[in-house]
This record gives structure tokens, C-alpha cells and sequence, in this order.
């Protein structure tokens, strides 16, 4: 499965992976049941999940406002990223 993902453009270029480098590799691990490695690879797959959702319902159900819902979510989600790509960066030393 993993031959069928996009690779990541700023990792080819630069050699230096981005914010959501791990995204498609989580996404994969969730779907197969392996929910603690999904985490591992890529700690915001949960708030990306959800996030999804949200959007998907926000342009399906047109009687509910999910703006608030969407807007914390994104927020939330950008959070963790930052967070996960500065743990990854500078403070796991492998």
C-alpha cells in the first residue's frame, strides 16, 4: 500500500520533513486497527479524523452550523502538529 503514497514534495526537495509528513502512513495504521502506532507516527491523525468529518458534515447537512465546531478543530489540529514537528525536531534525539 505504502508504493500508492504521495511522497512528501518538501522532504524531496529540502530533506527536511513537514508539518503533516506521516499523515497518509496514520491514516493507513488506523484503518488497520493499529491505533497507538498511528499516534506514534503522526499525533494529530485523531483531530485530522475528526476534523474530516466535521467538513464532510458541514457540506452535507446544510441545516446545522458546524463553523465553530470546524474553526476549533483547525485550530486544535494545528496545535498538535507544531507541538508533534518540534518534539520530532529538537527534543527526540535518537
Amino acid at each position: 500500500m505504502e508504493e500508492y503514497m504521495l511522497p512528501c514534495t518538501t522532504k524531496k526537495l529540502f530533506g527536511v520533513e513537514c508539518f503533516g509528513c506521516g499523515t497518509q502512513r496514520a491514516a493507513y495504521m488506523v484503518a488497520q486497527g493499529n491505533f497507538v502506532d498511528a499516534f506514534k507516527m503522526f499525533p494529530a491523525i485523531y483531530t485530522t479524523i475528526l476534523l474530516c468529518l466535521f467538513l464532510f458534515l458541514h457540506f452535507v447537512d446544510k441545516k446545522r452550523n458546524y463553523h465553530k465546531i470546524i474553526i476549533s478543530l483547525a485550530i486544535l489540529n494545528a496545535i498538535i502538529m507544531v507541538i508533534a514537528y518540534i518534539y520530532k525536531h529538537f527534543f527526540n534525539f535518537k
